[in-house]
């Protein structure tokens, strides 16, 4: 079993910055593909940014240029520097890792509020 701690989720002004950390812990075997998704009310849960260990990155078409993925394969983390933030960008956040190339965990998620 893996866990996904996420952290770093808030109340900003638009314009304003986050960085979003996750931790992966547990049976870890090898952490491969690491992302963030989002979730606004009434909305469906989408992809914003993801990578793979070997450093291969997505982006959302609507938070390129403002947003930006990392990773520490070391200590199994992988973080989301928010940078230009918007009202639409307000939603819940959640950190997806795959484990052992197969399975996927999600964390408890982080709400990210962006007043105008």
């Amino acid at each position: 079993q893996v866990q996904l701690v996420e952290s770093g989720g808030g109340l900003v002004q638009a314009g304003g910055s986050l960085r979003l950390s996750c931790v992966a812990f547990g049976s870890i075997l090898s952490i491969n593909d690491m992302g963030w998704y989002r979730q606004a009310p009434g909305k469906q849960r989408e992809p914003v940014a993801t990578t793979t260990s070997s450093g291969t990155t997505y982006y959302a078409e609507s938070v390129k240029g403002r947003f930006t993925i990392s990773r520490d394969n070391a200590l199994n983390t992988v973080f989301l520097q928010m940078n230009g933030l918007k009202p639409e960008d307000t939603a819940v956040y959640y950190c997806r890792a795959q484990n052992g190339g197969s399975r996927y965990y999600w964390g408890q998620g982080t709400q990210v509020t962006v007043s105008s």
